[in-house]
């Protein structure tokens, strides 16, 4: 005889995402686990005394969505210690905050915050606005990040504090950004950005117990919107045992799937073999440190992504087609030894370029009979030639919402990329109808101020910014379904993170990881999407959050 179930949740409107049965009535869960989706009938005969009943009173119910893209350890220190800012404050309103919020501290304090939108950061052209930023801070070290995580800018004594001068070369894959007479203006771009990042970790009296805060609140603002599995997109060392410690005292709400980096980039410490070998000791059934991530690009606003051709270029300069980060036989070897470790691959790849190059390199490697995963992030700028390949090549499509719509990013990337590369960019409806594995991700803090999934989702079905100052579409033909939407938030991503026989799916023998809306998606006008709000966020079928 069936043991009797935990919880039952019946009288809902249950989207299971199983073809074999889309539409439920009611569910049944016993240790975490789901023992049977289907009506209210079958489910109810496996109550038992101790069973906990909810009545769902129509509402719909959808698997807990599944976050393929984000950094908990960044957007969890923005939402616990920082400044916020939002990507749509202009430079006025910004300095304004920055000064407000410097006014609480003592001297010698950093004002860290975020984000600053791309289209304030491409004004930063000259050192008056470091001057100005110096005012507002009342001489303090700032650090402020913009929407692309990529880029940084800071005051004059964060400057001093980092050791770099008029004078200093800037560093490796990075720059440290002048005006036209050669002042420095603040503004750092890549691998300079990590050179702040460190100053500041520098003044944390305590950084584990920092670092433990803001994971654990980058966990709770998940679940607030539904989040309950995520790939951690790269993953340094302290944050993975913060994790770990989470799940250690049975308080981590979520399955994160960790990604250490295999080269430096911005978050100083120990990264590659070394730090695959660390986290992989943090391993426990919700921490997966599955994958790593390798970046091959930078971004376009900085003219960092690796294009196929030209970005937009003066009068007379010449043609310029970005930085690729990576050789094409050090990146099969890299993934050869990730294959050899058991491991998967992140890619970070914004341009046309480095999109080939990973799709080249993955065809060498799945020749040679490696299936380990790998997955492309922000896969903005493909060329048709190659999105196929994805499919072809079993290689995930890891999609960033808060950049496919109209935004400030994109009124950015429009100043330095060719208008029929931005007409074409973010070609979803073709990877969709290709076959390839789509995986949307909120790369929080990155982009949006939230990891906000539901705005995601509704963008992807109309291409359209919710918010009526960035009017117009992005290439609308590649609109999505809301079923294929819904799919990219959930099966999509839990099968790029492998956890496709876990999560992302409400079926005999997934994890009980569901939420409870306050609307029914299937019976709303698209454009009310953003609006939904998550009653109830249930993991391993226990209710973790409740109301937003």
């Amino acid at each position: 005889m069936t043991p009797p179930a935990d919880l039952i949740v019946t009288g809902g409107r249950i989207w299971t995402q199983d073809p074999g049965r889309p539409w439920a009535e009611a569910l049944a869960a016993r240790g975490g686990e789901l023992l049977a989706v289907g009506a209210n009938t079958e489910v109810e005969a496996l109550a038992g005394p101790e069973t906990r009943v909810h009545e769902a009173d129509g509402a719909m119910i959808m698997p807990g969505l599944v976050d393929g893209h984000v950094h908990l350890h960044l957007g969890g220190s923005q939402a616990a210690f920082e400044l916020p800012l939002l990507p749509t404050d202009d430079l006025d309103a910004i300095l304004g905050k920055v000064g407000e919020w410097a006014a609480r501290l003592e001297p010698d304090d950093w004002v860290v915050g975020g984000i600053v939108g791309s289209t304030v950061m491409d004004g930063l052209t000259d050192a008056d606005a470091l001057a100005r930023l110096d005012e507002a801070g009342g001489g303090r070290p700032v650090l402020l990040r913009d929407d692309t995580m990529h880029n940084r800018w800071v005051s004059s004594r964060a400057l001093e504090l980092m050791g770099v001068r008029p004078d200093s070369p800037d560093p490796d894959g990075g720059r440290y950004v002048r005006d036209a007479r050669g002042r420095l203006t603040g503004v750092l771009h890549e691998s300079a950005s990590g050179a702040a990042e460190a100053a500041f970790a520098g003044s944390i009296t305590d950084p584990r117990a920092r670092t433990a805060t803001s994971v654990a609140t980058a966990i709770e603002v998940l679940n607030s919107y539904g989040v309950t599995s995520a790939q951690e997109a790269a993953t340094m060392l302290d944050p993975a045992r913060a994790l770990a410690a989470l799940e250690s005292s049975g308080e981590l709400n979520a399955r994160v799937v960790l990604s250490p980096p295999v080269r430096p980039f911005i978050e100083d410490g120990v990264v590659g073999e070394d730090l695959i070998a660390e986290v992989a000791e943090l391993r426990g059934e919700l921490v997966r440190p599955d994958f790593v991530k390798i970046f091959l690009d930078g971004v376009p606003m900085t003219r960092t992504s690796a294009l196929l051709n030209p970005y937009r270029c003066a009068h007379g300069a010449a043609p310029f087609r970005g930085e690729m980060y990576w050789e094409f036989e050090d990146l099969v070897a890299q993934l050869e030894r990730c294959a050899e470790l058991g491991l998967g691959a992140k890619l970070h790849a914004t341009g046309d370029a480095a999109a080939r190059l990973v799709l080249d390199a993955a065809e060498r490697i799945r020749n040679g009979g490696s299936g380990n995963p790998l997955q492309i992030a922000h896969a903005e700028f493909i060329h048709p030639d190659d999105i196929a390949r994805f499919a072809q090549l079993d290689v995930a499509a890891d999609l960033s919402p808060g950049i496919w719509f109209p935004n400030v990013i994109q009124d950015s990337i429009a100043a330095q990329v060719e208008p029929e590369l931005v007409e074409s960019s973010w070609p979803v409806r073709d990877l969709v109808d290709s076959g390839a594995v789509v995986a949307a991700g909120s790369d929080w803090p990155c982009a949006v101020p939230t990891p906000d999934p539901w705005t995601g989702l509704e963008t992807l079905v109309t291409r359209r910014n919710p918010d009526e100052r960035f009017p117009g579409t992005l290439n609308p033909g590649q609109r999505l379904t809301l079923e294929e939407a819904i799919t990219a938030f959930t099966t999509g991503p839990a099968e790029a993170i492998g956890i496709g026989g876990v999560a992302g799916k409400l079926a005999p023998g997934y994890a009980a990881d569901f939420i409870v809306l306050d609307r029914n998606l299937f019976e709303i006008d698209p454009g009310q999407i953003h609006d939904t709000q998550v009653l109830r966020t249930y993991f391993a079928g226990e209710l973790v959050r409740e109301g937003r």
